[in-house]
């Protein structure tokens, strides 16, 4: 006998109220992306469990894909029966005869959530557990570390059997919180922070900056990595690709070099912030953690924040660099992220940049340049390309917009 299903228990969404239908049906949605392309399997939900069938679909892909699938508290592998207690029992000792191993002990842990079934949880194991050693010789119960443990779930619906469970990713299903702009960089933080903020069930849009031909096409390259990597989480990412170089290489003339980095960070708010509000999302994403570098101190924080009165999220802001790298290896990004091409903040960073930065001051050295053309001509020439979970190209199906 086979696992013909797959059960899947909700988190946090069980703590929701009357909004329950959305949080489920939104991760109905991200599980059916992320399974497009796994064999035939068919999805379907109810307010309390979700059931995948395999529709002879091997089940290992299908857990690879579903253990990156925010709001899943875990999962398992079925088969199902009536509520009838003989056919209970034969299939429990079919699935346990695969299982069973010369030494190996088991328990039985049964769930009732349908009170009118006519056996409580006791009766169940009792019948199912005496029925296993009746028919299995060798095998022995151990209640506190066994072996085997055959889980049963009785439900309206019918009897749900397993031997495996396995743990999901937790948080909310991506796109129950609204849309944000992430700041992508390329580096190690920015990653880490919209893996953060997707785990929240944000919907990312990523916002990157380049500076041709001060950086190259491999870094830009590498910015689509990072994305395509992301994808995993969400199913798929909107990428915009900013010029920068006009911009940038006029603040490098017009204002003094140690505030450079500060105006630099300001027009990339004021630019993320118009592709934010265009594309109809609420708050922006940045990879700041306070005191890892200059522009991330408080008083930086406090200059570059006045462009904008945007949300801007900074989930990495308490977390030291040490919890960040674990995080981006244990997502898959790291080895990405270190890739040794420059992007444009590295290559104009002055070799004194202002940590503590005045506001008066950088409004004072902006006041010299107009820099609105720059940003709306910025904004105008934003490449923008869809990215996907599957190993393709980007399309540029976006470009148009702008």
């Amino acid at each position: 006998m086979s696992y013909d299903r797959v059960l899947i228990r909700y988190g946090e969404i069980s703590t929701k109220g009357r909004n329950r239908n959305h949080f489920i049906s939104k991760m109905k949605q991200n599980i059916q992306n992320v399974l497009r392309n796994v064999g035939n399997v068919k999805v379907h939900s109810n307010r309390e469990r979700m059931i995948v069938y395999l529709n002879e679909t091997p089940f290992e892909p299908v857990k690879d894909k579903l253990s990156t699938i925010f709001g899943i508290q875990s999962f398992s592998p079925v088969v199902r029966t009536e509520q009838n207690m003989e056919e209970m029992k034969e299939e429990s000792l079919t699935l346990m005869k695969e299982q069973f191993k010369d030494g190996k002990t088991f328990k039985v842990s049964t769930r009732r959530s349908d009170k009118q079934f006519e056996f409580d949880t006791n009766d169940i194991n009792h019948a199912i557990g005496g029925h296993i050693l009746k028919n299995i010789p060798g095998i022995k119960v151990n209640v506190k570390q066994p072996d085997i443990e055959l889980l049963v779930e009785v439900r309206k619906e019918g009897v749900f059997l397993s031997c495996e469970k396995y743990e999901g990713m937790g948080g909310l299903p991506v796109g129950t919180s609204g849309k944000a702009m992430l700041l992508l960089s390329g580096g190690i933080d920015s990653p880490v922070a919209s893996y953060l903020m997707m785990k929240r069930g944000v919907e990312i849009e990523a916002v990157h900056f380049y500076s041709p031909p001060y950086t190259s096409e491999r870094a830009k390259q590498k910015v689509i990595d990072l994305a395509r990597i992301l994808t995993s989480f969400g199913g798929s990412i909107k990428l915009h690709i900013v010029p920068f170089t006009e911009l940038q290489k006029t603040i490098y003339e017009q204002i003094p070099e140690n505030y450079t980095m500060t105006s630099t960070r300001r027009m990339m708010l004021l630019i993320a912030d118009e592709i934010r509000r265009r594309n109809n999302g609420l708050a922006l994403i940045t990879g700041e953690s306070l005191g890892q570098v200059a522009s991330q101190t408080m008083e930086s924080m406090l200059a570059i924040n006045d462009v904008t009165s945007t949300p801007i999220l900074r989930p990495l802001v308490a977390m030291d660099k040490l919890a960040i790298i674990d995080i981006a290896k244990e997502i898959g990004t790291f080895e990405t992220s270190i890739l040794p091409y420059e992007d444009c903040c590295t290559i104009f960073t002055p070799p004194s940049p202002k940590t503590k930065p005045k506001l008066e001051k950088v409004q004072h050295y902006e006041s010299f340049v107009d820099y609105t053309p720059l940003i709306e001509k910025a904004v105008e020439e934003t490449e923008t390309i869809y990215i996907s979970s599957k190993e393709q190209d980007p399309v540029d199906e976006f470009a148009d917009l702008f």
